[in-house]
């Protein structure tokens, strides 16, 4: 069953002397972040009074939060996000969807689970675990298709994979 709430990012310090928290986005970039009007902290609704972009990072300005000092204790606080709020393009879809779906090759054999996306500097990697370990880079060439919906990933191996 898909979560409501999905983890988004991660508060890793205040910036400036007003308030505002430095977010470490844990989507595709911090302007994703940037859509959302509202975030969720230690279960709350905290809205979003305004937010920026800066060097990778989501600087934002949230309700209450109005000093330096009420800053500080949301510092590595996890961010989430109202699923609902999303609006994801077509094909996209959360990584956390996808987590423990089942991976089989093309003819139909399963190869394992899902169990992690790494995120690498030359793009994402699905680790798969079944009666051995697979990393599976996220490209066309060797993702077929994924199906959200049946918990399904088919993929393409090649030798040594």
């Amino acid at each position: 069953m898909k979560q409501q709430f999905l983890e988004a990012g991660q508060i890793v310090n205040t910036h400036g002397i007003r308030g505002e928290v430095r977010i470490v986005p844990w989507a595709d970039d911090a302007a994703f972040l940037k859509k959302f009007k509202t975030f969720y902290i230690d279960n709350k609704p905290v809205r979003v009074l305004s937010s920026r972009v800066h060097k990778d990072m989501l600087i934002a300005q949230l309700e209450g939060i109005n000093d330096i000092n009420a800053a500080m204790p949301l510092k590595n606080k996890v961010v989430h996000i109202d699923r609902k709020d999303a609006k994801l393009p077509k094909g996209a879809f959360f990584i956390q969807d996808i987590l423990g779906a089942s991976v089989v090759d093309e003819t139909g054999k399963e190869i394992g689970k899902l169990t992690d996306v790494l995120d690498l500097p030359r793009g994402q990697v699905y680790e798969v675990k079944g009666e051995t370990e697979h990393l599976i880079p996220a490209v066309d060439e060797f993702i077929v298709s994924v199906d959200v919906d049946a918990g399904v990933i088919v993929v393409r191996l090649i030798e040594g994979m």
